[in-house]
């Protein structure tokens, strides 16, 4: 046996190595938001009252600030104009509030400032999220087929449908760099939070970084084999 479809055993040991270093990185990075949700600020300011002067004072007057459910669910809607802010977050006046709430409106300052970076993902939006769910089933119709151009043509057409949400990935990761960035120079240059709370909204912003490193190493990883696989068959 050891393939599936035309797919190797070497794939879905990939997705197990890839899903565990996920794994472990959420689970830092829950445990960060945890301890740092337990450092009060002391300016007393909620995630939704540092968000709204961070929008204001980068003149921002057109996108608001909402709450929505559920945990780590915190993210920008550039199409709405909406900081969504979970529960918590919003609600809540300590470091790891801060450092999200800091961090989403560094995206609408992306927006706002016209951030290259963010505005190529935003265009590869609606093209990704037909093509990473077709990808795979393109690329095991093609390599779950014997021989002829035709059947490698296919399974190339599902390697580039999945390539493109490996450039997604990629061009993510300096939108979330970025948005920390602008979130913590913010931070410390109106004197928002204390030293301690700085260093505390740094680490918490590092670890939620360290997740979308490990997907696009992951989808690269996986693009790699992909392509040596389908080479295979040509």
């Amino acid at each position: 046996m050891g393939y599936y479809y035309g797919i190797g055993v070497e794939y879905y040991l990939l997705l197990l190595i890839f899903a565990g270093l996920s794994m472990f990185v959420s689970s830092r990075l829950k445990s960060k938001f945890k301890t740092y949700s337990k450092l009060q600020l002391r300016n007393g300011m909620s995630g939704a009252e540092i968000a709204e002067k961070m929008l204001s004072d980068h003149g921002i007057r057109d996108v608001k600030v909402v709450s929505v459910k559920g945990s780590l669910t915190d993210h920008y809607n550039p199409m709405k104009k909406t900081v969504n802010l979970s529960e918590s977050v919003y609600n809540e006046r300590n470091a790891a509030a801060a450092a999200v709430a800091a961090h989403e409106c560094g995206h609408a300052v992306q927006h706002a400032q016209g951030y290259e970076w963010l505005k190529m993902r935003s265009l590869l939006v609606p093209v990704v999220s037909i093509s990473s769910n077709l990808s795979m089933w393109v690329i095991i119709i093609g390599l779950g087929m014997f021989g002829g151009t035709q059947n490698y043509t296919i399974a190339s057409i599902g390697v580039a449908m999945f390539a493109l949400g490996t450039l997604f990935s990629f061009i993510t990761l300096p939108v979330e760099y970025d948005a920390s960035n602008r979130a913590l120079a913010w931070l410390r240059r109106k004197n928002m939070v204390s030293q301690q709370e700085l260093v505390a909204s740094k680490d918490a912003l590092k670890w939620a970084a360290r997740t979308y490193v490990v997907a696009a190493i992951g989808s690269l990883a996986t693009l790699i084999y992909l392509v040596m696989r389908v080479n295979q068959r040509r």
